[in-house]
């Protein structure tokens, strides 16, 4: 008869002893990780974080003076005064529904133009591509700054190409009137800002699997119906990070604006935007006022960014 012998036991040391080796090695893994993300994580803190902690500490304070020449001055807890001061602020308001009127024309139309140059390059009879999408790009490589002096002579009544033709058909504008302002500062940044999101539309539509738009063809769906059936709806991700970066840079609308108010131009108000309002708010002595107006600013941004983000989230889930 034979008799069956279990196994030895393994030593009682054998996972300690293994385990130790592992654990050394997560350590010094999470160690170099830790090296190489310091440096980053020291500037973001020092230029990002703490400026955004900084201002929102000032903005629950306010500076009172005694007497009306350099008299003391103290330093009390406001609690949400500034905020109520600001929102009772008609300039601040005011400047929130222009720039969220301009938002709302300008963003659609420049979104709309980058998709539709997009796959004008993404079709199979696109030619010089590279060509086109540099012209197009380029725009976005020229400072602000230059862009708007540009066009603010290129809007001015007396030295625009534009005036000839259009007094030819009958229409009589100053592109650089107050109730032309918004539309002419919308142009610029269409102008601007067209390429760069055409760009971020466009390597979506080249990160398409090959397959998926070779078996649509195969059924007889080409041209504007592959565009529309097929291409748009698998870079819905793409439109909605746009759409979000769109609608941040708006927010923060003020090169445009204050370049054509240093020129003197009629209606360019140096309130034009929130972050203009805030930085002349800063500028007389009133530092506490506009750090609340840049929270509030910052807060709407926020809500607007997230509640467009989980809105087309909710609805590419339902679909």
């Amino acid at each position: 008869m034979n008799a069956r012998t279990a196994p030895p036991p393994a030593p009682a040391t054998a996972a300690p002893a293994a385990a130790g080796p592992r654990r050394r090695h997560r350590h010094r893994t999470a160690l170099s990780a830790a090296g190489f993300l310091l440096p980053f994580g020291a500037l973001f803190t020092a230029t990002m974080l703490a400026p955004i902690g900084y201002a929102i500490w000032q903005s629950f304070y306010q500076v009172h003076r005694q007497g009306l020449f350099g008299g003391a001055q103290t330093t009390r807890f406001a609690g949400l005064d500034n905020f109520s001061q600001a929102l009772r602020d008609s300039d601040f308001t005011a400047s929130l529904g222009r720039v969220a009127l301009l938002g709302v024309v300008q963003v659609p139309v420049m979104l709309g133009l980058a998709l539709l140059l997009a796959l004008l390059l993404d079709s199979r009879s696109a030619r010089l591509r590279k060509t086109f999408r540099m012209t197009f790009f380029l725009p976005y490589a020229l400072p602000g700054a230059i862009a708007a002096v540009m066009w603010s002579f290129l809007l001015v009544k007396d030295l625009s190409p534009f005036t000839g033709p259009l007094a030819a058909i009958g229409v009589h504008t100053d592109f650089l009137s107050a109730g032309w302002l918004p539309v002419s500062i919308g142009n610029m940044i269409t102008w601007g800002w067209t390429g760069y999101n055409m760009l971020i539309i466009y390597s979506a539509l080249q990160a398409l699997p090959a397959e998926v738009v070779e078996a649509a063809a195969l059924d007889n769906c080409t041209g504007w119906r592959l565009a529309w059936h097929v291409k748009i709806p698998m870079v819905r991700p793409a439109l909605v990070l746009t759409t979000v970066f769109s609608i941040i840079g708006t927010a923060q609308l003020y090169t445009e604006p204050s370049v054509l108010a240093a020129a003197r131009i009629p209606g360019a108000s140096s309130r034009f935007s929130p972050i203009m309002n805030t930085t002349l708010t800063a500028s007389q002595a009133n530092p506490n006022l506009a750090a609340a107006e840049s929270v509030l600013l910052a807060l709407i941004t926020l809500v607007l960014s997230f509640g467009v983000l989980k809105f087309t989230q909710r609805r590419m889930a339902d679909a």
